[in-house]
């Protein structure tokens, strides 16, 4: 790395304290810890308890008074009241980067310990924070985990290219348990809570300027400072998507959020309006959001909104072409001499149309023969290819046709399938090549929407 940023020290620190560590394995500073050791962080890691001499077979110290080496990151698990005196000796020890994981402060009312807490970090001005009341962070590209849920409990995802902030750290951490489950890749992760200090606006710009990061989500509740996070997005959105799913958009929501991380909510008309002026991607669900950003992160700019469906099932083929019309897409009209060039090729049966119809006898050549005359047609701006994988005649080696194909990134290609046990084994195949798949003609025609949109204001 180059010149350290502030925030680099969260998230590639070569030193971490870890205040709180515990031997009980219930305890979640003896979480933060196994994680660390487990994760195989290359760093030092200096357990703080006053209580024991060893923690994880690691050398235990009674408090951060006892370290003489420099420390670039402190995660502090322990009572609430608790930590202000720790938060004290982080920055007189000169720690840049804290983690307050501890709860108990604004969102259960507790303002007095809040501001207690504030006054110290605004004492260390070169101190930063984040938290209180918070999961922390994780970096798959360096196994920094301070997420304080065990890895039985909570699958880490592999490495990828979408980075994920979560003002809740339950639906951040039940989120990427899904995506390691949906072999979806992820960058970074950041719960960050009440944000005494480091909000959405800071991790977002941090990011945004992160080379291993080329989609942005984000799940917020309320936005900390509004002007800063317009002026934020508005300067990064058009260099990378950020898509954000807004918690809290109804009146019982609002109230809700108040009492989870003490946010003002704020009315979902505003934040829509925010959001479109700033260029961000608003998702309606969480499926939505990683939706968009798996093809925002993965398929080919489109050149325009022109669709070429290419199927084995009729129906399928049928509601995809509904789905595409409803978001504002057109069907394309292949050029006749690719149709004439089809024509010699495939069966009479085969429906040569949009949807173009292989027909419940397709083979792997038709479904080349097919996708290739669509990426080579101008008439085509994005190709859909419905695998039902059940029609006998169809075998495995597809999965190699059409990974070549998407991976020439010509022009946007997704693929449709839905299924069982068999058909999941072949869309985890043709994701781990890097195709995005999808079980939904609607899913993926939103998400391709969502592209389209994108690149058409960039």
């Amino acid at each position: 790395m180059g010149k350290m940023r502030a925030l680099d020290y969260f998230f590639y620190p070569k030193s971490i304290a870890i205040i709180g560590a515990s031997r009980d394995p219930e305890k979640v500073g003896h979480a933060i810890l196994h994680n660390l050791v487990n994760g195989k962080f290359k760093g030092e890691l200096f357990p703080i308890n006053p209580h024991a001499e060893y923690v994880l077979n690691l050398k235990c110290y009674k408090s951060l008074k006892q370290i003489n080496s420099d420390l670039d990151l402190a995660v502090i698990a322990v009572h609430a009241e608790e930590v202000p005196k720790e938060l004290e000796e982080c920055g007189a020890k000169g720690i840049e980067a804290v983690i307050i994981v501890s709860a108990g402060f604004g969102e259960i009312g507790n303002t007095k310990l809040a501001e207690k807490i504030s006054k110290i970090k605004r004492r260390y001005k070169k101190m930063r924070v984040i938290g209180p009341n918070c999961l922390g962070i994780l970096n798959t590209e360096n196994s920094v985990d301070t997420l304080f849920l065990p890895e039985y409990r909570l699958k880490r995802p592999e490495k990828g290219e979408i980075s994920f902030i979560s003002q809740s750290g339950a639906l951040g951490s039940a989120v990427l348990d899904w995506a390691s489950m949906q072999e979806i890749g992820i960058s970074k992760f950041v719960s960050y809570g009440n944000a005494m200090d480091i909000d959405e606006s800071d991790l977002l710009e941090y990011l945004a300027q992160d080379k291993n990061t080329n989609v942005i989500v984000m799940y917020i509740e309320g936005v900390k400072n509004g002007k800063k996070f317009m002026q934020s997005a508005k300067k990064f959105a058009r260099k990378k998507p950020i898509i954000v799913l807004k918690g809290g958009i109804t009146a019982e929501g609002m109230q809700a959020v108040k009492s989870h991380t003490g946010s003002l909510a704020g009315s979902a008309d505003v934040y829509n309006a925010v959001f479109r002026q700033a260029g961000i991607i608003r998702a309606e669900n969480l499926l939505e959001s990683f939706d968009f950003a798996r093809v925002l992160s993965k398929v080919a700019k489109p050149k325009g909104n022109r669709v070429q469906i290419i199927t084995d099932g009729g129906g399928y083929g049928v509601i995809t072409a509904d789905a595409a019309i409803k978001e504002g897409l057109r069907l394309a009209e292949m050029e006749e001499k690719n149709k004439k060039f089809l024509r010699k090729i495939f069966p009479s049966y085969a429906v040569l149309g949009n949807p173009l119809d292989l027909t419940g006898d397709a083979t792997m050549e038709r479904y080349k023969a097919a996708a290739e005359a669509a990426m080579r047609d101008k008439n085509v701006d994005i190709v859909i290819l419905i695998l039902l994988y059940q029609v006998p005649t169809l075998n495995s080696d597809v999965i190699d046709i059409i990974a070549e194909l998407s991976n020439r990134r010509a022009k946007p290609l997704v693929v449709i399938s839905v299924g069982g046990a068999y058909s999941e084994v072949h869309k985890r195949a043709l994701e781990r090549e890097g195709v995005v798949n999808f079980s939904y003609p609607e899913n993926a025609v939103k998400a391709l929407k969502a592209l389209i949109d994108y690149h058409k204001k960039k």
